[in-house]
């Protein structure tokens, strides 16, 4: 039987929207990956009766309650109290977590003030959560055939809780592993993908595959239970290999976190270089490739050529072409990647050019529309993408077009 849970974030300024909610997409995703169906998420400000009501309904329709926040040293931080309270447990000091604490503190230079002890109070009988990332330790408590796990709200903190405290307590509640993998599709709609692979999908029990739509990408989860992980891991092999063969070369990867990690990775592997010359991105594409560690490996440099004058000056672009074609044309997008290569000496170059905001442009070129092109030993490519929801959304699948094509180019060698 399947477990359920609830995820229960709490802090007034969630409620305010003072700040996102990103520890609970931290521990769904986690949850997901464990094949525990979290069936609801609630979000209540740092009130006593209001937090332990939710505690209260959570028990009653959850398996597995989890918590996020109210953790730390200030008197509205209640999450262990009322959780105490609502599983019918006492708070009592657990030495080594007081410790810890002070250690923290002695490591910082800092001195500990007398309200950070009260972090060190825990509910009796429970299985403590050690923060290697912070002062307030975790929790989890076990009664009545519920379970009750308590994180602390800072993501720096939380997410590698989730990963290296909340993940391998709940994996022993399991005789059976789960092992899920990732496939990462560019260039197909969620819809097509899922009228593709429906009559394969729909007959699977074990594994499972399920689609998941991302920013303009689909992301197709593939979960195998077996008794070992080594089991689990095999029997989801023959699925990607189905997929991959039905959906061909918009699989760009599997577990890859992106499009520019996919990229990075094939030109490592066949020892090529990069550089970028980006007008309406404003530098994102060389932004999101300095991000991957290690990748001055392939990356040399890039140039934002936001004007005419910087694209002839700096790039060579001739004005001529300017003149003739405009600086949002695929004439121009051409250009620029081909300079790339040129001015920086790459064996590979990407160029951008076009209207990211959706109020400019001309009839032509109406706002939203930007040119890609990429540029492999002197061979280039270009592709045109019309994103008229604004400014960002316009920039982000520009740079994903980019390395999509970066990609396909490369393995074409």
């Amino acid at each position: 039987m399947s477990l359920s849970a609830e995820i229960i974030a709490v802090g007034t300024e969630i409620l305010l929207g003072e700040i996102t909610n990103t520890d609970a997409v931290t521990v769904a995703q986690a949850l997901s990956e464990l094949g525990i169906n979290a069936y609801y998420q609630t979000v209540v400000g740092d009130n006593p009766e209001r937090l332990k009501k939710c505690i209260l309904i959570a028990k009653e329709r959850a398996d597995i309650i989890i918590t996020t926040g109210g953790l730390g040293p200030t008197f509205d931080d209640l999450t262990k109290q009322v959780a105490a309270e609502a599983f019918g447990k006492q708070l009592v000091l657990h030495e080594a977590s007081l410790e810890r604490i002070k250690g923290y503190f002695t490591k910082l230079g800092r001195k500990m003030t007398d309200n950070n002890a009260r972090q060190a109070y825990l509910p009796e009988g429970c299985t403590v959560l050690e923060n290697d990332w912070g002062t307030a330790p975790g929790c989890a408590i076990e009664d009545g055939g519920k379970i009750l796990i308590m994180l602390p709200g800072p993501p720096r903190e939380c997410i590698p809780m989730v990963k290296y405290r909340m993940v391998p307590y709940l994996k022993k509640l399991s005789d059976a592993h789960l092992v899920s993998h990732g496939i990462h599709i560019y260039g197909m709609g969620e819809s097509e993908v899922e009228s593709r692979i429906s009559s394969f999908a729909e007959t699977m029990t074990n594994p499972t595959l399920a689609p998941y739509a991302k920013d303009g990408e689909v992301l197709l989860r593939v979960t195998g239970k077996a008794k070992t992980e080594e089991e689990a891991d095999a029997i989801t092999r023959p699925v990607i290999e189905r997929v991959e063969e039905i959906l061909g070369d918009v699989v760009y990867g599997v577990d890859i976190p992106s499009l520019h990690a996919a990229a990075f990775e094939i030109l490592r592997e066949k020892r090529l270089t990069l550089a970028t010359a980006e007008s309406c991105t404003g530098g994102l594409c060389a932004k999101l490739i300095t991000d991957i560690p290690g990748s001055s490996e392939v990356f040399y440099g890039g140039v934002c050529a936001y004007t005419n004058d910087i694209k002839m000056k700096l790039l060579g672009i001739e004005s001529g072409l300017l003149d003739t074609y405009g600086a949002v044309s695929e004439e121009c997008a051409r250009a620029l990647s081909a300079a790339a290569c040129e001015k920086f000496g790459t064996d590979a170059g990407i160029g951008v050019t076009g209207y990211a905001d959706p109020n400019s442009g001309d009839e032509k070129n109406p706002g939203g529309t930007v040119y890609v092109a990429v540029t492999v030993k002197g061979v280039t490519v270009c592709s045109k993408i019309y994103q008229p929801r604004g400014r960002e959304l316009a920039k982000e699948r520009a740079a994903q077009e980019a390395f999509n094509l970066l990609r396909r180019a490369v393995e074409g060698l």
